[in-house]
């Protein structure tokens, strides 16, 4: 199965609106060939490590049809960075994407480990106090990956895709678990079969002991 990487976004160091604080969301698109490593886009500016990056979510996908999807929703177009990812990928359908599911750009090979919960930061950047609250209802997450191959990529190259062959735990099921306390004891041992985030691994397994 094959997509196109339709961008690459880094971004550095600038002021939240009406806050004090400095945030890396405001990704924008580069060109030419960008380096990768273990913990994501080089120069990528992460600035909040207790909540973004890391390698279980070196990189932030997030898809084009999702864009086309928010796009609508909106009433507007929507530039690819804008959600604060790093890749922007068209021909994947977003809300299907699975924890294993591998991302191959070039040289660089990706595994999904997660999806994204949104922040204030995000609601600040998108100019909307409800931004959270939307986002999360339309369960639309963009993945989070763990880089297993380092090297170069840049848009417009081919993205080959690895479907996971064991347990389908995709990122819109585990968005839609944000929040939840009593989390289906099942569904917690199925996601602990896939190569999931080590923060939820860790809370899933944690869950589960206080079962017995």
């Amino acid at each position: 199965m094959l997509a196109k990487l339709l961008s690459v976004n880094r971004g550095k160091p600038e002021q939240i609106p009406a806050k004090s604080a400095l945030t890396g969301i405001y990704k924008r698109p580069l060109s030419g060939p960008v380096a990768v490593d273990a913990q994501g886009i080089k120069d990528d500016a992460i600035l909040d490590r207790r909540h973004h990056g890391g390698v279980d979510q070196a990189i932030y996908a997030y898809f084009a049809d999702d864009y086309q999807w928010w796009a609508t929703e909106l009433g507007q177009r929507i530039e690819p960075g804008t959600f604060g990812e790093n890749l922007t990928i068209a021909g994947i359908e977003g809300r299907m994407v699975a924890v294993g599911d591998r991302f191959a750009i070039g040289p660089v090979l990706l595994e999904v480990t997660s999806h994204r919960t949104p922040c204030m930061v995000f609601a600040a950047r998108m100019g909307d106090p409800k931004f959270v609250k939307r986002f999360h209802h339309a369960n639309r997450p963009g993945a989070y990956c763990r880089v297993l191959a380092q090297g170069e990529i840049e848009a417009g190259m081919t993205v080959a895709i690895t479907p996971y062959q064991g347990e389908r735990v995709t990122v819109s099921e585990l968005m839609a678990l944000d929040g939840v306390r009593e989390i289906d004891p099942a569904f917690m041992r199925r996601a602990l079969t896939t190569p999931v985030h080590y923060k939820t691994r860790a809370e899933y397994e944690d869950k589960l002991a206080r079962l017995f």
